[in-house]
């Protein structure tokens, strides 16, 4: 099984959502042969789709020529791309920061979400998504929110916007694992074993083909 693992925390190995995310892949591993791409959003790796990215992909679309800067940052981009392309299972370990995502997923997800790329469209039928026979896992952490917590204590706009996102690629949400709250927590340790005990569940499940992997998220 060939996994892609995408990190959107920049606290190394502090970071609690990477924690969990390492503890899956670690059970994932040792119930099924995995080699693993490790993409760090935050490290300086992911290119920048700016003004010569975004020219060169109205050149591609329009059959003009790009130049050789725009070739470049193009390459740069579809070699991004082509790293999820190639993942059986992508993991996607996020803080939830200001109640959504933090900018570096979102930049790595506008750079792979191109037409003819994960999505196709049709004028009369609309979008279609390119990405199927693929599965994901979303790991998140947040300090305050967690599920049914009071209204003024924050909101989760990133995890719909993940899933949101995975359907429109065709990418099929195996499971996910919320560690929540870390900070106003009065025993976030038994949160942590709790969180961990779900991991290695839902990497089993995962490891089955997905079977049961509905009754280990949350």
């Amino acid at each position: 099984m060939k996994v892609f693992h995408v990190n959107a925390s920049p606290r190394g190995t502090i970071s609690t959502s990477l924690e969990t995310a390492e503890h899956f892949l670690a059970q994932l591993g040792t119930a099924k042969p995995i080699q693993i791409d490790r993409l760090n959003l935050f490290s300086g790796e992911l290119p920048e789709f700016g003004e010569t990215a975004a020219a060169a992909k109205m050149a591609l679309f329009s059959g003009a020529e790009m130049s050789v800067s725009q070739a470049k940052a193009w390459a740069d981009v579809r070699s991004v791309y082509e790293r999820l392309e190639a993942a059986d299972l992508l993991v996607i370990s996020t803080p939830l920061w200001n109640n959504g995502t933090p900018y570096a997923l979102k930049q790595f997800i506008d750079i792979v979400t191109q037409p003819g790329w994960s999505f196709g469209f049709n004028p009369s039928t609309g979008y279609a998504p390119l990405l199927t026979g693929r599965k994901a896992v979303l790991i998140q952490a947040s300090g305050v929110y967690h599920e049914n917590i009071q209204p003024g204590f924050g909101s989760d706009f990133n995890m719909p916007y993940l899933m949101d996102w995975l359907d429109f690629i065709g990418i099929e949400l195996a499971g996910r694992i919320d560690f929540s709250p870390t900070v106003l927590n009065m025993d976030v340790n038994a949160t942590k074993a709790e969180t961990l005990a779900k991991a290695e569940a839902l990497a089993l499940a995962v490891a089955h083909n997905g079977e049961r992997a509905h009754e280990v998220t949350g």
